[in-house]
């Protein structure tokens, strides 16, 4: 049993590396964004199905959930535009930092579709990871395109996210996948084909730029979607939430180890960068705590 839930939770942190290890791909793949993220999506989608085949699972889907997820496959492709963009034109430890500050974009989002107050103390802590942004703004000003492209994926990241925390009561996360992995794919075609963004330099790529791309949409995307949610069966939404707060660290260190003086930033980056990891990690602690209190209360007053 003690073997297990340290398999479980060894196989968490892999996951969360693996995610980490995106951003790097990103880095260096040679394409660009829109290209990049169409082969990650297709592929990704090649790879899902070939998982449904396997498991021999039902492709389908009411006609309220295709709409659904075409709405929300589009967020989540811009989101990934929107994320490579930020790492090509500034570096992987600014658009990770950034990208951070999804947990307040969240706290703005989620009272409107789950109908709740808005949280005072969430916002106290969005104005704080605002003040840390402000901080490497301020002293990295040359990543400022990069900051801004990393604020709207991170936008764009919660959107989808309130969203499938709505859908997954009605579907499975598989199928949620899938679907907007496909529509994903769809909308940047159509954008492609209207600004005859197909040419044959559009399908000559580097073989480097292959291998990566398959552990993109292999690994980093079918594999870690459908592994984190069987993790999650056997581990607490608590200590999920506390060691996905790791991805930005394992990659900024990876991206250090790898891309060397290109990722090194001035002292005051690293504190503002401290700044809002903090507040996000202290944002999750103090959201579990609150749900396990609210269980506890629950159970007491069944018992009474």
């Amino acid at each position: 049993m003690q073997e297990n839930k340290l398999n479980n939770y060894l196989q968490l942190h892999l996951i969360v590396f693996i995610w980490g290890f995106t951003a790097i791909l990103g880095a260096l793949i040679s394409l660009d964004a829109i290209p990049l993220v169409w082969y990650r999506m297709s592929l990704a989608v090649l790879f899902i199905v070939l998982y449904f085949v396997v498991k021999k699972k039902s492709f389908k889907v009411d006609k309220k959930g295709i709409v659904k997820f075409f709405a929300t496959g589009v967020i989540i492709a811009l989101h990934w535009i929107f994320f490579f963009k930020a790492i090509k034109v500034s570096n992987i430890s600014v658009a990770l930092v950034t990208m951070s500050t999804g947990a307040f974009f969240v706290a703005l989002i989620e009272p409107v579709f789950f109908k709740r107050k808005i949280n005072p103390l969430e916002m106290l802590l969005g104005l704080i990871v605002i003040l840390g942004l402000y901080i490497i703004f301020n002293f990295e000003s040359q990543y400022k395109l990069g900051i801004i492209y990393a604020l709207i994926a991170s936008f764009l990241s919660a959107l989808f996210s309130v969203f499938n925390g709505l859908f997954i009561k009605e579907y499975a996360a598989d199928t949620i996948s899938l679907y907007q992995l496909v529509f994903g794919v769809l909308f940047i075609t159509v954008y492609l084909l209207a600004t005859s963004g197909f040419s044959i330099s559009f399908f000559v790529i580097p073989t480097s730029d292959w291998m990566y791309l398959f552990v993109l949409s292999s690994i980093c995307t079918a594999y870690a979607f459908i592994a984190s949610v069987k993790i999650m069966k056997y581990i607490s939404p608590y200590t999920v939430m506390l060691t996905i707060n790791l991805e930005p660290i394992y990659a900024i260190v990876l991206a250090l180890l790898i891309f060397g003086d290109k990722e090194k930033m001035n002292p005051e980056f690293y504190f503002g960068a401290f700044i809002v990891l903090f507040v996000v990690l202290l944002n999750g602690i103090i959201k579990n705590k609150t749900v396990i209190r609210n269980k506890l209360k629950a159970k007491t007053v069944r018992k009474k």
